[in-house]
C-alpha cells in the first residue's frame, strides 16, 4: 500500500516559479527537490491548533478581543471538517493540539506577545472563549487532545509516544498557522521519519507570503504538499 516516491518535481517547480528566480530554479533542479514522500500505512490526522482565538468572530465588533484571528483561519474550516470525517469514517486516529496559558500568564515562557492579551477574551487563556475549540471541527470523545508550550506538537507533549504506540507512519496535518505551528511541527515529524502530509487548503496564515513560502519548503524537503481530495482518496484505499 505505501506509495512509492514519484518523482513530482517538474509540478512543484510549476506551482512555487513566481517565489523563485531563475538561478534558483536551476539550483534546485541539480539538487532534485520536489520528489513526492508518499502515504504509508498508517495515518494520523493532526489538527493543529483549531481554536477560536485563531479565526476571526462572526460579530466585527469583536475583533479587538481577538487579536490573532485570521480571515483565512475560517476559509480552511470545511475542508478541516472534511479532513476529521474522512478519517473518523477510515477508523484512523485524530490527534488535536491546542495552545493554552494560566490566566496569569506564569506559564507562558519567552513568548513574544504584550502583557495585555492576558486580559482578553479572544486570546488562548484557560477558561476564555478564545482557547476553545472551533465549533466546526471540534474533537469527539475518542479523539486526542494535546496542550503543547511550544509551537511543534512534539516539543514538551506525549505525541511522539502516542504515535509510536499506534505505529503510526504517515502524519496528515491541517490547522494554523502554517508559517508557525504547522511548520514547527512539519519539521519534527521528518525528522522523526514520519511521511509528513500537508493538506494545502486546510491549512492557513495571517501572511500570505510567509504562508506560500512555506508550503514551498516543506513541499521541497521535509513532505508532501496535497490537496484534500487526494487525502480523501488515500483514506478510501485504506479499507
Amino acid at each position: 500500500m505505501t506509495t512509492q516516491d514519484i518523482d513530482s518535481s517538474e509540478e512543484f517547480f510549476e506551482r512555487n516559479a513566481h517565489l523563485m528566480s531563475a538561478d534558483e530554479i536551476d539550483a534546485l533542479r541539480r539538487f532534485g527537490v520536489g520528489r513526492r514522500i508518499g502515504f504509508g500505512r498508517k495515518p494520523a490526522l493532526l489538527v493543529i491548533d483549531a481554536q477560536k482565538y485563531m479565526v476571526e468572530p462572526a460579530d466585527s465588533s469583536k475583533s479587538d478581543q481577538y487579536p490573532a484571528a485570521c480571515a483565512s483561519g475560517a476559509a480552511a474550516m470545511p475542508v478541516i471538517a472534511q479532513m476529521t470525517a474522512a478519517f473518523r469514517a477510515a477508523g484512523t486516529p485524530i490527534i488535536y493540539t491546542r495552545n493554552l496559558l494560566r490566566r496569569d500568564g506564569a506559564d507562558r515562557g519567552l513568548k513574544r506577545f504584550p502583557e495585555k492579551l492576558l486580559a482578553l477574551e479572544g486570546w488562548f487563556i484557560e477558561g476564555s472563549k478564545g482557547a476553545e475549540f472551533i465549533d466546526a471541527v471540534a474533537p469527539h470523545a475518542e479523539d486526542i487532545v494535546i496542550t503543547k508550550p511550544k509551537p511543534s506538537a512534539f516539543h514538551g507533549t506525549p505525541l511522539t509516544g502516542l504515535l509510536i504506540n499506534r505505529g503510526i507512519d504517515t502524519v496528515v496535518i491541517v490547522g494554523g498557522a502554517t508559517s508557525n505551528c504547522v511548520r514547527a511541527t512539519a519539521i519534527e515529524a521528518s525528522a522523526y521519519n514520519l511521511r509528513t502530509i500537508i493538506v494545502r487548503e486546510g491549512v492557513f496564515d495571517r501572511v500570505r507570503l510567509s504562508h506560500e513560502v512555506t508550503l514551498m519548503d516543506i513541499d521541497r524537503q521535509m513532505g508532501d504538499v496535497v490537496d484534500a481530495d487526494e487525502v480523501v482518496r488515500y483514506l478510501s484505499r485504506l479499507n
